[in-house]
């Protein structure tokens, strides 16, 4: 069941002007921190409304060839999670938007799934992402999320094409903040059709929950922000930010997000 108090997440996407919203997605420390700044900086400026931050882990199974190598990259460059948490608090001081955090589950059993959901809602982080908790096996974090949030900080769901009605269903129960809707099987930056098939995935979506969707893997243009329409609240822009920042600079990926606005 949907829940009758909606977030502060929520409460802003719904509450927004915008036909149709965009949410980009960032790797801490790649290239470094001080690029990461100039880029938000950038993609706030061109009217980005929710931005997702992930701390980097060594094995990011959903992510694709481009993200997978700026994880590895911040890495080796020593990227540390403590840095990374310090930067997000920050970051939320500095913007007057949602900041999400996107990661993995190691990285939270290595802090402690408590004390590192508490330390993200006293920042004033208002989701989290975790893709490779299954819902089974999140219970605790859910709860936690409740406990320390405070109806500020959402547990956000998945849900995927292969996923069956019954399931979608389940993971709708509860929902909160955002549904992130993956376009796709696979990874993360490959080209994704809008055709028939994936409206109908998002029609499947929609029935099974009344919480934002928000959909990634493979917006790359205006065209396929423009074909999402009335159809989703939000539309994810990760791979193509970041392909773009690094030929281009900060500021191209500022002038990117204005254009497909």
């Amino acid at each position: 069941m949907h829940a009758a108090t909606p977030s502060l997440l929520e409460t802003c996407i719904r509450n927004s002007p915008d036909p149709i919203l965009l949410m980009s997605h960032l790797v801490l420390g790649y290239p470094s921190l001080e690029e990461n700044r100039k880029v938000m900086d950038a993609m706030v400026a061109a009217g980005v409304p929710i931005i997702e931050l992930q701390i980097p882990f060594s094995e990011p199974i959903a992510d694709g060839p481009v993200i997978a190598r700026a994880n590895q990259e911040s890495l080796a460059n020593g990227f540390r999670v403590e840095t990374g948490l310090n930067f997000i608090a920050e970051s939320v001081q500095r913007y007057p938007i949602p900041i999400i955090i996107m990661t993995y589950t190691n990285i939270l059993m290595a802090q402690g799934f408590d004390p590192f959901i508490q330390r993200a809602a006293a920042m004033g982080v208002r989701g989290l992402i975790v893709p490779d908790l299954p819902l089974e096996e999140a219970g605790d974090a859910i709860q936690s999320c409740q406990t320390h949030g405070n109806n500020q900080l959402d547990w956000i769901r998945l849900f995927t094409p292969t996923t069956p009605d019954s399931r979608l269903e389940l993971l709708g129960q509860g929902a909160s903040g955002l549904v992130y809707c993956v376009a796709r099987r696979g990874v993360t930056g490959r080209h994704t059709e809008f055709d028939p098939q994936v409206m109908a995935f998002i029609n499947r979506c929609r029935s099974a929950t009344r919480t934002p969707l928000a959909l990634g893997f493979g917006v790359r243009s205006r065209e396929d922000v423009q074909s999402l329409r009335g159809k989703v609240e939000i539309a994810v822009v990760g791979t193509a930010a970041i392909e773009i920042h690094l030929s281009r600079g900060a500021e191209a990926v500022g002038s990117f997000f204005a254009g497909l606005r």
